[in-house]
């Protein structure tokens, strides 16, 4: 027979935390600390995303993985700053009208800064354009030459009439002029015409002549007259090519100023040629043209006529120092990553022109960097295909949602696509990028680096310091006061605490950072010049109470018999498990008891939680893990002739994860064996096939959890907390039950295995099997053995109850 095992003893009150000494910072404030480089806490991050922005091939777009709240967005701007200022420098980009096809604005690239000087010189032109044009057509000079051209198409016209006439009166006819036109009448010798009576009392021959001759004149008048309009039509292109000489010489002037600004950009050049061709071929017609903002709906895309179409649409601006442009666009829909197309609405259409082009953030990070939040991006519609689209094309076509479903009322412009080159940076948390790999064939190909933000550091003395570092950059950019160094001590074990790990510091920065600002406005309502330990503590306080709300409600129903939970005495079949309940943010923890009965039956174990659907998979798949250990232990001596139920009392919600397994085989146990479970300890743990106690979640605000209900009822030293041995380095508990431990009012142990579990909450061995598998006798095993001998017997005589 094997000797009874020892329970292990309480764990010391200097193992429940693991303090930070502000001497071993060796400073006195945080005003003594240099900035934190980044790569020293996230140097994986950091080299993956110089990496990606260092390659210049297709595809290589970042995607940052990190937890909220880490600095990721921190960390990509001061990486991007870095290097934004290195590298070609961007283009300026307009959009002017395509003299070939008004539907179809042409694209202009200009060099990084020269897109305003273009811009505002074209404005310029236009306001100089109508005046000039108005001078020209009102100067002496081209009002003489329309005069003189008038003139001889006039003097044309009366110089055919009268030889026309001359001609008449030789053969004996007048050409007179009537209201109704221009006849023919037969005229006597004196010059006179004659008058019907007269005309009919001439011989024969002589009025059949008359008539030959006005038969003819006639036929020379229609032609002349046919002539006429052909002579003005003449006219009127002699003027109107007076009128394209005269602005020619003038506009001619105006554009070579242009181009000699320009001279070195020759698509500025070319379009500055197509714009001095379309002026003098518009000729007079933009004299009183309207041209003021207010009148840009009188341009059409069908080619109304206006100066605005000289104007050109400056998309995106880059300053001239050549830096590339860093975008971080915080709502990222199609239309504000694509561009967009406004329209106006003329005489009940919609119209519109490229000059309502607006850019959207892929044009103006066009040459740089475009930063995005990937689950900002994924709900938008259409969104994430656009983006893809753009960057797989390597260029960027401006795309309407009315167009992608199919729904528009109105001819679309189709500007011309902008070639695209940058780099795009998603971040993200890890499921979403995972998910993203599983289900988006295309996700890889894009964005081949993955740069994976550290979630916590090693709680070395080297990270230690340089987490100090970190705070004091922290409250340095915010312009808080410094630090004393037990200040920054308190932090550090915040951190620990947020990192769950007594051995790791969280770099969730979020948290720190706003409890530095709050600890700032405690220190500064108390007229300290910097802050204090007792200031942070202040600030903590003041967050856990802002979220204690539901907390202090659970405790109520149970101090006041409303959730069933003891902390005295003892009962058979009854533990009190520990559950977390997450709340955004923070989390809390609360005592839950978990109850087993047994009776003679098959060997079935039911998990009322999975019964009635309330019970998770990683819950259902640690009872049968218990449940397989219990069969290992017993079921080789003798079948396991019972029935069990385990469940968690009160519960009305789902029930999830395997923390409570060793509380459920121990209420087992109990139940089998008939010994009392001490109801002052509560303990929390999973077990394997084998009865080890694994480590599990929320360890801190367990043991907090049920101290508190304790302290609520009375401290009396007999209460306390089991938790697995490998959580021990997790601990990071509050100063009152550190306090408490050390005083001896409370207690935690840590074990290893099932059986350390049963003599701690029972008070008796749990006895090991010896070689014959017996075990030793007044062990809590072997009265469990007697349990299971007495249901055999029971279901072998075929007369179950309950036990």
């Amino acid at each position: 027979m094997s000797a009874p095992l020892t329970p292990p003893a309480p764990l010391p009150a200097e193992r429940l935390v693991a303090r930070c000494d502000p001497a071993l910072l060796g400073i006195g404030s945080s005003a003594e600390l240099p900035e934190l480089d980044v790569a020293r806490i996230h140097g994986r991050a950091v080299d993956a995303i110089r990496l990606g922005l260092d390659i210049r091939a297709e595809g290589y777009n970042l995607f940052v993985l990190g937890d909220p709240g880490s600095g990721r967005h921190e960390l990509v701007r001061r990486l991007l700053e870095d290097v934004r200022g290195r590298g070609e420098a961007p283009a300026d980009w307009c959009y002017a009208w395509n003299f070939a096809n008004a539907s179809q604005p042409r694209l202009l690239r200009l060099p990084c800064g020269r897109g305003p000087a273009l811009r505002d010189d074209l404005a310029r032109f236009v306001e100089e354009l109508v005046p000039a044009i108005g001078a020209v057509f009102e100067s002496e000079e081209h009002r003489n030459r329309i005069e003189a051209l008038q003139e001889e198409a006039k003097t044309r016209e009366e110089s055919a009439l009268r030889s026309l006439g001359d001609e008449a009166q030789r053969l004996g006819v007048a050409l007179l002029r009537t209201p109704h036109g221009f006849a023919f009448l037969p005229m006597k010798d004196e010059g006179s015409t004659l008058t019907q009576e007269e005309f009919e009392k001439l011989p024969e021959p002589r009025q059949h002549e008359l008539g030959e001759h006005i038969r003819a004149l006639h036929e020379r008048l229609h032609r002349l007259m046919g002539d006429f309009p052909r002579w003005r039509h003449e006219l009127q292109n002699r003027m109107r090519d007076a009128g394209r000489e005269a602005i020619r010489a003038t506009v001619t002037h105006m554009v070579d100023e242009l181009k000699v600004r320009h001279a070195n950009l020759p698509e500025v050049c070319a379009h500055l040629d197509a714009v001095l061709v379309d002026v003098v071929a518009s000729g007079e017609s933009l004299r009183a043209t309207p041209h003021t903002d207010e009148d840009s709906e009188s341009l059409t895309y069908t080619g109304s006529i206006s100066v605005q179409r000289y104007l050109v649409n400056l998309l995106v601006a880059n300053p001239a120092d050549g830096a590339r442009p860093m975008v971080y666009e915080d709502h990222p829909t199609l239309q504000n990553l694509v561009g967009r197309i406004d329209h106006l609405v003329h005489m009940g259409t919609l119209v519109s022109n490229f000059t309502l082009i607006r850019a959207g953030a892929l044009h103006r990070a066009n040459g740089g960097f475009l930063v995005l939040d990937a689950l900002k991006l994924l709900s938008q519609p259409f969104a994430w295909e656009g983006l893809k689209r753009a960057l797989q094309s390597e260029r960027l076509r401006i795309e309407s949602l009315s167009e992608l479903i199919g729904v528009t009322g109105s001819v679309q412009l189709e500007p011309e696509p902008m070639p695209l080159e940058l780099k795009v940076v998603l971040i993200g948390d890890r499921l979403t990028y995972y998910l993203l790999g599983q289900y988006d064939p295309e996700f890889a190909a894009l964005f081949r680096i993955n740069a994976d933000m550290e979630s916590e550091i090693e709680r070395s003395a080297d990270n230690t310091a340089a987490y100090a570092r970190l705070l004091a950059s922290l409250a340095r950019r915010a312009g808080l006061p410094p630090l004393a160094a037990p200040a920054l001590a308190r932090l550090i074990e915040h951190a620990a605490r947020l990192a769950a790990d007594a051995e790791r510091l969280s770099t969730r920065t979020q948290p720190l950072d706003d409890r530095l600002r709050e600890a700032a406005h405690f220190a500064l309502a108390a007229g300290a010049a910097r802050i204090e330990r007792e200031h942070v503590d202040a600030a903590i306080a003041a967050h856990r109470r802002r979220h204690e709300r539901i907390r202090l409600s659970h405790l109520d129903q149970i101090l006041r018999g409303q959730w069933l939970i003891d902390t005295a005495g003892s009962h058979v079949g009854q533990v009190n498990g520990l559950a977390v309940v997450p709340l955004g943010e923070d989390r809390f923890a609360h005592p839950q008891r978990i109850t087993a009965t047994v009776r003679a039956g098959a060997g079935e174990i039911i998990d009322i939680e999975r019964e009635v659907k309330l019970g998770g998979p990683i819950h259902s798949k640690g009872v049968l893990i218990l449940s397989a250990f219990l069969a290992a232990r017993f079921g080789w001596m003798l079948p396991l002739s019972l029935k069990a139920s385990l469940v968690f009392e009160q519960s009305y919600g789902g029930v999830e994860g395997d923390s409570a397994s060793l509380a459920e085989l121990v209420a087992l146990l109990s139940a089998l064996s008939g010994v009392a479970v001490k109801q002052s300890l509560a303990v929390t743990g999973s077990v394997n096939q084998f009865g080890v106690v694994q480590p599990v979640g929320g360890i801190n605000e367990k043991i907090e959890g049920f101290f508190e209900l304790c302290a609520a009822r009375g401290l009396d030293g007999g209460q306390g907390v089991l938790i697995p041995r490998a959580n021990v380095c997790h601990l990071m508990l509050r100063d009152e039950v550190v306090e408490a431990v050390r005083a001896g009012r409370f207690a935690v142990w840590a074990v290893a295995d099932a059986d350390e579990a049963v003599e701690l909450l029972t008070g008796l061995p749990a006895g090991q099997p010896a070689a014959d598998g017996s075990m030793p006798a007044g062990t809590v095993n072997a009265r469990a053995v007697d349990g299971l001998r007495k249901l055999a017997a029971l279901h072998r005589r075929g007369k179950p109850r309950d036990g």
